[in-house]
């Protein structure tokens, strides 16, 4: 099923932009800071980690990207930290804030280039040629998109043979004083969820939305779909007792069953690398193993 990394290469190369709008390559810059953890993930994939001088605290995959000095939480930059680190080139996902801290960063004369995102299997590829593009080593992309594809297409078979009978997932992105808010369409996890071959319980709903007990009795999801966010004691388990013990929950086929899924959330919801790896897991944990 894997193809070749030269034909990847060469239709990735016809198909899209060749750097996304406005960016320059920059292979001479040495010192570069990654915000977005699939920024960060792309970078170790493409070989070029030893450039990597810094990193947001969304970048918690690989393990060893931890040891980086970290400037914060993406969208709560500080200049200061940020130029701190004496970065030479910033590669950011979409999204990185405040716009206040963006601009005076922009000003601040250090390259600062936005890589586009994409829920699909073409914003996905274009996302690591992106990086590859931006870091002027557009080879490196072939073998990380060769591979990504590889799970891609193996994800959509299986998700075809689901056919009318998708099972329907409830995402639950948190839980405040008992109330639920879950994922919606046009959400990473609506995305992750139909990639998968499932039906998203609450897809007539745009985006993250708190839900009545209500609306979930109504939505009555097969699954409950969660994820931990690397903390310390972030307890897996501990996450879907609690969840099956909400009375609206219990109410679904999902919590009579006590079918909760909890996976990382960079895998399942970073739209980076892995993610077709994060989405062959999921339909596993959703229809069991092929």
């Amino acid at each position: 099923m894997i193809r070749g990394a030269v034909v990847w290469a060469a239709a990735v190369a016809a198909l899209l932009p060749t750097l996304p709008v406005g960016a320059e390559p920059h292979p001479q810059a040495a010192r570069v800071l990654a915000i977005g953890g699939s920024i960060t993930e792309i970078i170790y994939a493409l070989g070029q980690q030893d450039r990597l001088i810094a990193r947001d605290t969304t970048s918690s995959y690989p393990a060893e990207a931890q040891a980086l000095p970290d400037v914060g939480y993406m969208r709560a930059l500080s200049p200061e930290g940020v130029l701190s680190v004496g970065p030479d080139l910033i590669l950011s996902e979409e999204g990185a804030g405040p716009p206040e801290a963006i601009a005076v960063l922009q000003e601040a004369g250090v390259p600062f280039e936005t890589i586009a995102g994409g829920t699909d299997a073409d914003g996905l590829i274009g996302k690591v040629q992106a990086v590859a593009d931006t870091l002027g080593v557009p080879e490196a992309a072939a073998a990380p998109i060769a591979a990504l594809r590889a799970d891609l297409d193996q994800l959509a078979t299986l998700a075809a043979q689901a056919g009318p009978t998708k099972k329907k997932i409830l995402f639950v992105l948190f839980v405040t004083d008992g109330r639920i808010t879950a994922s919606g369409k046009g959400t990473e996890a609506d995305a992750i969820i139909r990639m998968a071959g499932a039906e998203n319980a609450i897809g007539d709903v745009d985006g993250y939305k708190p839900l009545t007990d209500e609306a979930i009795t109504a939505a009555a999801p097969d699954i409950i779909l969660t994820m931990t966010r690397g903390d310390a004691g972030d307890d897996m388990d501990a996450k879907a007792a609690e969840l099956l013990a909400m009375p609206a929950i219990a109410t679904t086929p999902a919590g009579k069953a006590g079918k909760v899924i909890t996976m990382d959330g960079l895998y399942l919801l970073g739209f980076g690398p892995r993610t077709g790896k994060a989405g062959l897991d999921l339909h596993d944990a959703v229809y069991g193993e092929p």
